[in-house]
């Protein structure tokens, strides 16, 4: 028999700032590293703000990786950062069914506030409670029976470490000299079981002092497996009074088992109105933003593509960009190609540019195309978004990236900082980086002006109509990411409204945990003059306009002004010029024939 007959599923918390690793090795002890599951937590105190323990979180982060690789823990890592650590690992149990929960004792009890019996409660799932010195081996185990409602969960994990580890199992079995039916009775199951396990040394003691002789015999074992008690007076425990002086005084390491109780249905409410959105915006913010170094390590990255057989594919939209689009392509495809095949292909979407930047590219031995030439059956629009929705069509990766090519800084990370959290999470859907724009004032540079239209404009929208992406740093930033079978299935403004209305459906059709932000560091680019801010930042209102309508169900952009009077001033005197700004959508990728075809495949449509 396997030990991971047993236990299918163990989740180990590894809480900022607490030891773990009894429970870790109690874990392994009853299980393979294939059904560990580790789990970060980081604990914020109520009156401080989650979003503060961003780097907290990002050590910790670290931290989890290191000891997966180490175990060679199969299942990614969890990681939360809450004000509630209870009702945050109380939801995991119940979206994971573990078959048991391991718990360093105490501190990780006190983390978590399960310092009664009536908080173990809350727990849905069996636990087992771990004192050191314990090692992931032990070879002698000793389990006290004595027919409680725990006492098979103790044998269990006896067992279980029996078949992983070797270890030599003996059950202690204490009768009291007053005896009884009621004693009798509760310990003939377990009777009956020890019966059919000859492999395990039975040891029965009569006595009035039981705590005493399971002190005692313990000196002579590596761990002691008990269970708890459910005494009506052991609520001021999480065990009951004997189990709770045993993991006091055992010179052996110590188990203390508990089963599954139902968990309280108010433990799964959750804050109504705005304060709910604030602590749900910085819980992501903490969990899921991220730093591209994090990813540096280009190797274990590609063996993450290898191990999940994914393709990726970069597309570069470009409009007379042949003072930086040189460097951008040489940069990323001599790093991400030549020397570590990252990419599968790079590709250069042009909108019809009058420079050399298309020439630029074919010498540098990438596909170019003119996005006006590409679909012309469906006509062809300015704009970057036209750009981006035809780069669908031309690339062939189940990841897609976009980065803008007026970056003068162009590093690697804007690549692999992107691609990190697709290859690291599977439940990531799309990716967008933030980073440091410093804004070239003459001869100085002020090292934050940039991205006026994003704090003056996008933000504030997205602060009032979507309060979900609240936390997003930069959601008009070019450099993206994210995978094809979402991407294919969402519309594209297009114009400058891409960026939002990508982000804003990705919520809305996946949800925000599904998004994730990267920082790049620093982003050294070309600025745009102010009317060019204007014109963009008046399309990103009515893209943020027609996403509502969408939500509310009802047009009222229709009769919305699509004319922007530009002010200006020449010879002397203002003057108004009138321009049409008309932000316009193109449908989903997969909605078209000519995509279906090409991919050769009837792609599932699912909308929400």
């Amino acid at each position: 028999m396997n030990g991971s007959s047993y236990f299918h599923r163990v989740i180990v918390p590894v809480i900022h700032g607490c030891e773990y690793t009894a429970a870790l090795a109690l874990a392994e002890a009853v299980t393979g590293s294939e059904n560990i599951l580790l789990v970060g937590i980081v604990c914020v105190p109520m009156v401080e703000s989650i979003s503060a323990a961003a780097l907290v979180a990002r050590r910790l982060r670290t931290q989890l990786q290191s000891l997966a690789r180490k175990l060679h823990v199969r299942r990614r890592p969890r990681l939360f950062v809450t004000d509630q650590p209870l009702i945050e690992l109380s939801a995991l149990i119940q979206a994971e069914d573990p078959d048991l929960l391991a718990l360093e004792y105490p501190c990780q009890l006190e983390a978590l506030s399960l310092t009664t019996a009536e908080a173990m409660q809350r727990l849905s799932c069996s636990v087992a409670v771990a004192r050191g010195p314990l090692t992931n081996k032990p070879l002698r185990a000793l389990t006290s029976l004595r027919g409680g409602p725990y006492a098979e969960l103790a044998l269990q994990i006896a067992l279980a470490m029996q078949a992983e580890c070797g270890t030599k199992v003996t059950s202690l079995h204490i009768k009291s000299f007053a005896g009884g039916k009621k004693e009798t009775a509760a310990f003939q199951g377990l009777s009956n079981v020890l019966s059919h396990l000859p492999e395990i040394e039975q040891r029965v003691v009569q006595t009035n002092d039981p705590l005493q002789i399971i002190v005692d015999t313990s000196r002579e074992y590596d761990v002691l497996v008990i269970g708890s008690t459910i005494r009506p007076d052991a609520l001021l425990t999480p065990f009951g009074p004997v189990a709770e002086r045993v993991l006091q005084e055992s010179p052996a390491g110590v188990v203390v088992v508990k089963s599954a109780r139902p968990l309280p249905a108010d433990l799964t409410s959750e804050s109504a109105g705005h304060h709910a959105i604030s602590i749900l915006v910085d819980k992501w913010f903490a969990e899921n933003t991220y730093h591209a170094n994090e990813f540096a390590d280009l190797k274990q990255l590609l063996e993450l593509k290898e191990q999940q057989n994914l393709s990726i594919s970069l597309a570069l939209p470009a409009l007379n960009e042949a003072e930086t689009v040189g460097k951008v392509i040489q940069t990323v495809k001599t790093a991400l190609m030549d020397q570590s095949p990252l990419l599968d292909e790079i590709v250069l979407i042009d909108s019809d540019s009058s420079d050399r930047t298309r020439q630029i590219g074919e010498s540098l031995g990438i596909p170019v195309y003119i996005h006006q030439q590409v679909l012309p059956g469906y006509g062809a629009r300015p704009g970057k978004g036209e750009a981006l929705w035809k780069s669908l069509f031309v690339t062939r990766g189940d990841i897609v990236l976009w980065i803008d090519t007026d970056i003068v800084n162009i590093h690697p990370r804007f690549i692999y900082g992107l691609i990190g959290p697709l290859l690291s999470d599977p439940s990531i859907q799309f990716v967008k980086g933030f980073y440091r724009r410093p804004l070239r004032v003459g001869d100085k540079i002020q090292a934050s002006g940039g991205g006026r239209v994003t704090e003056l404009t996008a933000r504030p929208l997205l602060n009032l109509f979507y309060p979900q992406l609240s936390g997003v740093l930069q959601p008009l930033s070019g450099e993206y990411a994210g995978r094809r079978a979402v991407l294919e299935q969402l519309p594209f403004f297009s114009g400058y409204g891409v960026e939002i209305g990508l982000l804003i459906d990705v919520v809305e059709k996946c949800g925000l945990s599904a998004i994730a932000q990267v920082d790049l560091q620093e982003r050294i680019h070309h600025n745009q003059p102010l009317d060019a801010l204007s014109k963009m930042s008046f399309a990103i209102i009515q893209a943020v306009s027609r996403k509502l309508e969408n939500s509310l169900e009802r047009n009222f952009l229709k009769e919305v002004n699509k004319t922007m009077k530009l002010v200006r001033y020449d010879g002397g005197h203002f003057f108004l010029e009138v321009q049409e700004i008309a932000e316009q959508e193109r449908p989903p990728m997969v909605d078209l024939p000519e995509y279906r075809a090409r991919f050769n495949e009837q792609v599932q449509v699912s909308r929400a």
